[in-house]
């Protein structure tokens, strides 16, 4: 058996995170595989050392509208197959939605849409959350048991994933329906790989960048990562990076023995 490291990282854009030094945390962390959401960038709008780190094979998703949305994925053992989006033209010109798969698993890197900005944006975000929920459970009755989940969902889950709830009671991110989704989700056969190791408080992996809450930690845990019920036993750690800087967002990871 193999010990696998992933990490998952909203970059809130990927050429500004290479400015930041990027490439220089990702040489010293060396993850088994890296997946960024939020690039903002495609692939001829990236440096060539960022898409060509050595010993890692990289595969992007980009949305129709520039210096928006957008995933990519480094993996240093190459993948069986890769795939891009969810077969649904209204998420897909997004780029939202990357796969890789493995014999031995099959990660989903996904940036999933905010609700913030109006009320068809929380309807379009709950529709994305609901449908590919769907697509998951289809493909596992085909067989794809081994599933993992990772990137932005842009929902903190319950109380203790922000520092502020009541004061958050009434905004996209911390809305009732966003929180029952991961309830369901979670149900429908998924293990938050963070809370099976860490149940305490004041654990965030997002800061508002214009109020300094980085630095009185009044954030969000909106970035996870979810393994189906076959994968439950393989599951060795997880931990969120926030000494990571770079980014509104910091890193969060997981181990898997595969």
């Amino acid at each position: 058996m193999a010990r696998w490291n992933l990490v998952s990282w909203n970059v809130n854009g990927l050429r500004a995170a290479h400015r930041k030094g990027f490439l220089d945390w990702f040489g010293a962390a060396k993850p088994d595989v890296l997946a960024v959401q939020e690039t903002k960038a495609e692939p001829d709008q990236l440096d060539d050392a960022v898409k060509a780190v050595p010993g890692y094979r990289a595969e992007f998703c980009w949305g129709e509208k520039k210096g928006y949305s957008g995933v990519g994925t480094w993996a240093k053992k190459a993948p069986a197959q890769v795939e891009r989006g969810m077969g649904v033209p209204e998420y897909d010109r997004e780029g939202r939605v990357l796969v890789h798969r493995w014999p031995e698993f099959t990660l989903y890197n996904v940036y999933f849409p905010n609700g913030k900005s109006r009320e068809e944006r929380l309807k379009f975000k709950m529709r994305f959350y609901a449908d590919f929920q769907k697509m998951l459970a289809k493909r596992r009755k085909k067989g794809e048991t081994r599933q993992v989940v990772c990137g932005d969902v842009n929902t903190a889950h319950r109380a203790i994933d922000l520092a502020r709830p009541k004061e958050n009671a009434g905004i996209s991110g911390f809305l009732p329906e966003e929180r029952a989704w991961i309830d369901a989700f979670l149900a429908d056969g998924f293990t938050d790989t963070f809370r099976a190791f860490e149940a305490g408080p004041d654990h965030y992996s997002y800061w508002d960048q214009q109020s300094r809450a980085r630095e009185r930690n009044v954030g969000w845990r909106i970035d996870y990562f979810f393994v189906s019920d076959a994968l439950k036993g393989n599951l060795k750690g997880a931990a969120i990076h926030p000494e990571v800087m770079g980014s509104d967002h910091c890193p969060v990871s997981v181990q898997l023995e595969l």
